[in-house]
Parts: C-alpha cells; sequence; structure tokens
C-alpha cells in the first residue's frame, strides 16, 4: 500500500465518503487510489471554486465533511473563495492538496508556491506530510479537524513522493471533540433578561438555532415574554415553509435595519454575532443596533442553541400554549409582467415539498422571504462570506448529499458566471438542480453600492464596469453547452409553467429570468 491509497482507506474508514475533485499531475497517485478503493465516490469539477463550494452544500446538507482534491497551490488559490464562504459557515472540510516531491520543491519549478501560506487563512488545521508513513495518521487528524465542535477546514498538503512511496497502513480517526452543550449561566442571564424587559428585547439567531424544533421554541420564548425573534442576514441553512415559525432577517441595507432595531435595549445572541453593516459608508455606522443596547452571549457556534433555547423556555414557563399565530402572505400565483414581486410569487409557489432552496439573488431576491414562508416545508441556503460564484457550486454539493430533494438555485446572472461549470457536473452527475438566473444584465447589486458610499453619477466608464452587456450573456445556451436543458422566459406566466416543468421532471434545469 503506498501513501495515497493509505490516505483513501483512512477517509473511507473515518466516514468521508464522497471527493470533489480536480486533480493535475501531481495527484495522480491519489486519483490511481481512488480508482482502487471501494467507497469513495468522485465527483469531478471544472474549475476549483466548484469544488469547494460543493464540499461546502455537501456538509451544509449532510453534517459530515466531505473531502476536495486539487492542484497544487494556485488550484487551491482558485478554491479560497469559496472556502471563505465555507469558513463563515462553520462547514467541515478535508481538502486534500497536491505538492511536488519532496525532493523536487528546491528547483523552484513553475507550479512551485506556498501551499501551507495560501491555506492558512481559510483553514484551522494546516499541515504538509513529511513522508508516506505518516500520510494516514495526518489524513486521520485532518477529518478529526473537520469533524470538531464547531466544525472545520482542515488542508492536508500531499507531496507526490509520500504518495507514492510505501505506506503501513490505514490510522484510525481520533474520537471527535464532544459537542459542547451551552452555558447554564448564560441561560439564566438571558431569562431575566427576557422576564425584566422582553418588549425591548431581541433573540437574534443563526446556525443550529434555525432548525424547526430551535425555531418552534423561540416562537414560544417569543409569545411568553413578547420579545422580537430575528435572524442575520444571511445564515447557513434555515428551516422555512408551512408549519414553521417565520422570522425576519437583519435588512442588508443600512437604512433599512437602523430603524428595525432602534427600539431594542438588549440582544440576546444564539450563535449571531452583533449586527454590524456588511461594509463602511461615509457618514454611516458600522455597527447597527442603537447606542446603549446591549449584546449577551447565550450560545456560540459549536455549543447546543436547541438545548439552550429548550433550557430557556423552561426557565420561562414557555410552552406551545403562548404561541400566538402567524399571518402569512397568501400564495398567489402571479400573471403578466416580470416585476419583483411576481417573481417571488412564482417562486414561492413552485417550491415543492422537502425542497432545498440556494439562495445567491441578491438584489433581486431581497423580498423573497415574506412570500416563501407559506410554501411548502423546505431549507433555505444563504452565503454567509458574500463572496459571489456561491450559489451554483453549494446547490450542487447539496445535491449530491441529498438526492432525494429537489434543490432551487437562485443567482443572478452576475454572480452565476463565476462558476457557471457547476452546470456541467450538475449534468454529468444527473443531479437534480432547477437553477433559476436572473438577468438583469448589470451587477445590480454594484449599482446600488455606488450610490450607496456617495461616488456621484456613475459616467460612462463605471457604467460600462457594472453593466453586463455587449454582448449580451445567453445563459440557455451556455447550460445547452454543458449539457443542461434550459429555456428563458419574459413573463410571469412563463415563469410559472417553466417552474412547474422543472420542479416536475427529475436532472439539472435552468430557467433564465430575462428582467
Amino acid at each position: 500500500m503506498n501513501g495515497a491509497e493509505s490516505l483513501v482507506r483512512t477517509l473511507v474508514a473515518g466516514g468521508v465518503d464522497v471527493c470533489f475533485t480536480n486533480p493535475g499531475t501531481s495527484e495522480m497517485h491519489f486519483v490511481a487510489a481512488l480508482d482502487r478503493v471501494e467507497g469513495m465516490r468522485c465527483v469531478l469539477g471544472l474549475f476549483e471554486g466548484v469544488v469547494t463550494g460543493a464540499a461546502d452544500g455537501y456538509f451544509r446538507m449532510k453534517g459530515k465533511p466531505a473531502s476536495t482534491l486539487l492542484h497544487l497551490g494556485p488550484g487551491l488559490a482558485n478554491g479560497l473563495a469559496n472556502l471563505h464562504n465555507a469558513k463563515k459557515a462553520h462547514s467541515g472540510i478535508v481538502n486534500i492538496v497536491g505538492q511536488h516531491a519532496t525532493y523536487h520543491i528546491g528547483y523552484n519549478a513553475p507550479l512551485t508556491s506556498d501551499i501551507e501560506g495560501l491555506a492558512r487563512p481559510m483553514s484551522a488545521w494546516v499541515r504538509t506530510s513529511p513522508d508516506a508513513k505518516s500520510v494516514a495518521a495526518d489524513g486521520a487528524a485532518a477529518i478529526a479537524a473537520a469533524k470538531s465542535s464547531p466544525p472545520q477546514i482542515a488542508t492536508l498538503i500531499l507531496p507526490a513522493d509520500t504518495a507514492w512511496n510505501e505506506a503501513e497502513g490505514i490510522a484510525q480517526v481520533p474520537e471527535s471533540n464532544q459537542r459542547v452543550s451551552y452555558s447554564p449561566q448564560a441561560v439564566e442571564q438571558a431569562a431575566r433578561i427576557l422576564h425584566g424587559d422582553g418588549a425591548h428585547t431581541l433573540l437574534l439567531m443563526t446556525g443550529s438555532a434555525l432548525t424547526e424544533h430551535g425555531l418552534a421554541l423561540a416562537q414560544q420564548i417569543s409569545g411568553k415574554t413578547g420579545c422580537k425573534v430575528m435572524g442575520q442576514t444571511y445564515h447557513p441553512r434555515m428551516a422555512r415553509g408551512r408549519g414553521r415559525f417565520s422570522i425576519d432577517r437583519i435588512p442588508y441595507v443600512i437604512e433599512s435595519a437602523l430603524p428595525i432595531l432602534k427600539d431594542f435595549k438588549h440582544i440576546v445572541l444564539v450563535e449571531a454575532n452583533d449586527p454590524v453593516a456588511f461594509f463602511a459608508y461615509p457618514n454611516k455606522p458600522s455597527m447597527l443596533k442603537p447606542e446603549g443596547c446591549e449584546a449577551h452571549r447565550m450560545t456560540a457556534w459549536g455549543e447546543n442553541s436547541v438545548a439552550a433555547l429548550e433550557a430557556l423556555a423552561a426557565a420561562l414557563h414557555a410552552s406551545p400554549h403562548d404561541v400566538k399565530p402567524q399571518k402569512l402572505t397568501d400564495l398567489i400565483k402571479p400573471s403578466g409582467a416580470l416585476t419583483l414581486t411576481s417573481i417571488a410569487q412564482a417562486i414561492a409557489c413552485a417550491i415543492p415539498e422537502n425542497a432545498i432552496v440556494v439562495d445567491e439573488s441578491i438584489t433581486t431576491g431581497r423580498g423573497f422571504f415574506p412570500p416563501t414562508a407559506a410554501s411548502a416545508p423546505h431549507d433555505w441556503l444563504q452565503n454567509m462570506g458574500g463572496s459571489i460564484g456561491f450559489s451554483t457550486p453549494v446547490a450542487t454539493g447539496a445535491a449530491v448529499a441529498c438526492p432525494d430533494r429537489k434543490v432551487i438555485c437562485m443567482v443572478g446572472d452576475g454572480s452565476a458566471m463565476y462558476t457557471i461549470q457547476s452546470l456541467w457536473t450538475q449534468a454529468r452527475e444527473g443531479l437534480d438542480v432547477v437553477t433559476v438566473v436572473f438577468a438583469n444584465k448589470i451587477y445590480q447589486i454594484l449599482r446600488g453600492e455606488f450610490d450607496g458610499v456617495g461616488a456621484g453619477e456613475p459616467g460612462k466608464r463605471a457604467q460600462d464596469m457594472l453593466k453586463l452587456d455587449r454582448p449580451a450573456l445567453d445563459f440557455v445556451a451556455l447550460a445547452k453547452g454543458m449539457g443542461v436543458p434550459a429555456r428563458a422566459v419574459t413573463t410571469a406566466d412563463e415563469f410559472n409553467k417553466a417552474l412547474e416543468e422543472a420542479v416536475r421532471e427529475p436532472g439539472p434545469r435552468l430557467i433564465e429570468v430575462q428582467m
């Protein structure tokens, strides 16, 4: 057994049985080992950002890490943007990055680079295997790091000779860190605050609190104390739809967020962070909570927020009897022109039972939450890190993790072009993903940001850096070129029909919404 085979066998034995790959020369012995060893599903991506984003989506839905296979420093660098997003979402990933043979590194060949230096900003655990006999143990340590609480990104760098030289066998994965429960003192403090001034307290949640059960507990607490429950602007995963407590998110736009938060005196943080603006703007605050408002952390990432919410509800004597009915927006199938409202209504009507919605709609999708609260029960995934090109790879990984669930990916045309190669992987693997591209032919978010930072009125050269025209992008042709059936729609009626057909038919589909 060589080092590469010892690593693959260790990965499989450690429960890492999917590898999203984009290999090169230095990884060929690892590719050969993947071919020989049973138990590992290998999914090829045509760009490393697809590979790393797919691993993120896989973890969010499966709750266990996948591995990636990347080619040297440049391959890792190509995948860093979606590793940034995965890090912000606290997704566990095991990266395997090839390296030149140990004796070749000193010759400074063209692809030589500081791989550890590239890996560290996005990885909590980084190691270069020194020899073939160390590879299995290093792989086991990487798995343990990825499975820790909170989960982490682990990057193992594999020099070529450590892959092809003789190894001793597989290694057992160390016991992962026990999941931290929660602080009873923090729960007691939250109970005192809510009991004393619930009407001026915000329960701000994200992460594991946004399961169906966690939301139900928050609804009971809100009914008992009068507190407001909200989510951060973006979340790794949120249970939504009929029968689930629908909560608002803090708006992205500062001018919208400030009036919503202005009356709170206390914020109880459930895995969430203090509400801050995404960017700095001249003469606008970075911190969105009002002056004098105190933040109190009840749980942090990696802690058991659902158990903490159960303890908080018990301390407050909150129960299902305290729940107040929610008024949800009626599901109305739209007709006529495509508008932000009609698009939201069409999507709300089309979401099937137990779907996974991956949202990178950015400006188009800011109004999607109210109507989709009444959709069939589903999970909603968002971009925690803000680096665009997130949604199509995450949708790909989510579909690999949950082949029995329909995935709906919503993305703007600018974001879609970053990782459009995801469509090829979806076609090759027969993944059940409906990609909806909102083609407004402009980086609409940046047009708004241009005004937001007070940069003045954009001239021709500035506009040319924001618009996606000359030539216009043809997503139907792009999708068909990668083996994904596609169609364009220009009215709400056409959009309804296209969504119905795409949801009904298995396999990947793309709908270009021409706005």
